[in-house]
């Protein structure tokens, strides 16, 4: 794994950025915690890979309130392609 920020996936829509903050602190620093609201994921930044490693390892299908937790390596956003509709 490359990096050290996380997707988390399979969140109940009622989490907010410091329950997934102080979930993810146990397995280290946590450098920036975004939800995406309405969504049901987001992304945890860890300080460092093996923090990151170590968060993915004990949380991925883990129980969270209720919901079975996604945790996986965030890839970076794709980039969108410009659509030219023709009138």
């Amino acid at each position: 794994m490359q990096g050290s920020k996380l997707y988390v996936g399979n969140l109940s829509y009622s989490v907010v950025n410091d329950e997934l903050e102080v979930l993810f602190s146990s397995y280290g620093e946590v450098k920036e915690v975004k939800v995406i609201e309405g969504k049901g994921f987001g992304f945890v930044e860890m300080s460092n890979q093996a923090e990151a490693e170590k968060a993915k390892e004990a949380l991925s299908g883990s129980d969270y309130k209720g919901r079975t937790l996604r945790v996986d390596a965030a890839r970076p956003p794709r980039s969108r392609q410009r659509r030219g509709y023709r009138r």
